[in-house]
């Protein structure tokens, strides 16, 4: 299993949102590098979602149901979308300032090239961003 983050502005589609809908789809990525990663998405990965703009904080977990198809939003059909099942919020958000603070995040992809939409997060690194969100929360009602 793999582990990620995905990014969205709360005022466009935020983690409420994701939890009203319980499985959707994740779609209008248009960088290619955030699009080969949702392409190695496979069922079963998890993924932290993380309000950008304003929040700027990661909220909860989701988890891959559909691997990688066309994206019904790209007119061109060249960009794919991956349905996400909201899991759990987190314990407590965590904030990207706690992220920058944090030593053993310091290679974390959302520090690194902040405008990538999707990134791969390590183990080691999802394990202490979940310790610093005090776990997973309540668990998302199927």
């Amino acid at each position: 299993m793999h582990h990620w983050l995905v990014k969205s502005e709360p005022e466009t589609w935020s983690w409420a949102d994701h939890v009203r809908k319980g499985v959707e789809p994740w779609v209008g990525v248009r960088n290619h590098q955030a699009a080969n990663f949702l392409k190695a998405m496979k069922s079963g990965d998890l993924a932290f979602f993380y309000h950008s703009v304003h929040g700027k904080e990661i909220v909860g977990v989701l988890q891959v149901v559909r691997e990688a198809y066309i994206d019904p939003t790209d007119p061109a059909g060249r960009f794919v979308a991956v349905d996400f099942k909201a899991l759990a919020a987190l314990g407590r958000p965590v904030s990207l300032k706690t992220l920058r603070a944090h030593p053993a995040l310091q290679g974390l992809a959302l520090l690194r090239q902040s405008r990538l939409s999707v990134s791969p997060v390590s183990r080691p690194e999802w394990e202490e961003i979940l310790t610093l969100g005090g776990g997973l929360g309540a668990k998302v009602k199927p």
